[in-house]
């Protein structure tokens, strides 16, 4: 579609204006006068009124002289192009124009058949500006309309190591990412999803599979986060910040409650290794856990709901799940590879490392919390696990 361009005539003779108007084949050259003035701030007013294209303006006006009307409508009407028209005795004078970024300049007396070149030669810019800003305006459209598909595409790059340093930098910035590796990198399936169209069709697990996407991003929304679904179709979310650890069982029990399936999730913490790994760990963390048998999985949900009470203790989970110790103990160890009272304290460690950090809970307070008798019995444990007692381990952090 031919575009066309419009013109104001600034001049205060109207013999000139009139000159030029009568002798300048507009349509051919697809400009239109919109309209005509004859000093300065009349011209300005109409200039932004009318949106021109391209000002024809004289360098001596009354009440605004041309500079001072140019450097006005630099800030009002950037796009818009200056021709300046002038006589030989003002040239110095139209040098200053030069100086703010004037498109072309013509000498009085006017003559149309150069005018006529100056104009064309402004039409091309014209032209050729506006493609290129369509062009960028289009490209610019067609990456936010595939932003979230490219984030994804460059996600699935990055877990798989096959990004350098410099080209993750680059890629972080451009996509909008926080520009550092994330704090936590999470994978989440939930079991039916491995067993096929037996359980739910391809829809229905894509509208599951949404749905656990929807709660977690609502859990996640004080947090940057950014979630895709992996090549054989886990969910894998990089979050940037520290939700606590209720955040994540939150997630899990919401998931549960409202869509009535079980998730089983792993959220590796980004000071063990770089992106990759971090994913490769939480993988084969959900890939063992979703193989554990039933009484392992709920040990292992009671140590991490219940680890700050005293009296847990694999007989008395035993006891709820109306198995006996011995068995119990057995296949813990063979499917976890670790004991009970091994992963126990863990989490009771992990809790207490938090603790020191975060608050200003006095050690006693802590062994309490983490579900141990007393002090001493803490700072035990806490040495041999640490290497360093509660409260040197807290002064050097």
């Amino acid at each position: 579609m031919t575009r066309t361009w419009k013109v104001l005539i600034a001049d205060d003779e109207s013999i000139i204006r009139e000159g030029i108007r009568s002798s300048i084949p507009w349509e051919d050259l697809q400009l239109e006068v919109v309209g005509e003035a004859e000093d300065g701030e009349e011209a300005l007013e109409l200039a932004v009124e009318k949106q021109a294209n391209i000002l024809l303006v004289d360098l001596s006006m009354p009440i605004m002289n041309g500079l001072t009307l140019i450097g006005h409508l630099r800030e009002q009407l950037p796009k818009c192009k200056i021709v300046i028209i002038t006589g030989h005795d003002e040239f110095n004078y139209a040098y200053e124009a030069i100086k703010l970024e004037v498109d072309d300049y013509i000498l009085k007396p006017v003559n149309p058949g150069m005018l006529g070149e100056v104009l064309a030669r402004v039409v091309q810019k014209l032209e050729e500006t506006t493609v290129n800003e369509e062009l960028l305006q289009m490209a610019s459209k067609q990456i936010d309309k595939n932003f979230a598909l490219l984030r994804e595409r460059f996600c699935l790059e990055w877990i798989k190591g096959e990004l350098g340093e410099a080209e993750i930098r680059e890629q972080l910035s451009f996509l909008r990412m926080p520009g550092e590796e994330p704090d936590y990198v999470g994978v989440i399936r939930w079991p039916e999803q491995s067993k096929g169209k037996a359980f739910f069709s391809e829809k229905d697990r894509q509208l599951l599979l949404f749905a656990i996407e929807n709660i977690m991003e609502e859990h996640l929304e004080p947090f940057t986060s950014v979630h895709f679904r992996d090549k054989v179709g886990l969910i894998v979310v990089l979050i940037w910040g520290k939700p606590q650890e209720a955040v994540f069982k939150q997630i899990e029990a919401d998931v549960a409650g409202y869509l009535k399936i079980e998730i089983v999730a792993s959220y590796q913490e980004g000071s063990s290794g770089d992106v990759p790994s971090l994913y490769a760990e939480a993988r084969a963390s959900v890939n063992r856990e979703t193989k554990l048998s039933p009484f392992v999985r709920r040990t292992k949900e009671i140590i991490a709901d219940r680890f700050e009470n005293r009296d847990l203790s694999l007989e008395g989970i035993a006891g709820e799940l109306n198995v006996s110790a011995v068995y119990l103990s057995r296949i813990f160890k063979q499917e976890m590879g670790t004991s009970f009272i091994s992963m126990l304290t863990t989490a009771r460690m992990k809790e207490a490392i938090r603790l020191l950090n975060e608050t200003d809970l006095a050690i006693h307070e802590i062994a309490e919390k983490t579900g141990y008798e007393s002090q001493h019995y803490f700072s035990t444990a806490f040495k041999k696990t640490t290497g360093l007692p509660p409260n040197q381990y807290r002064k050097r952090n």
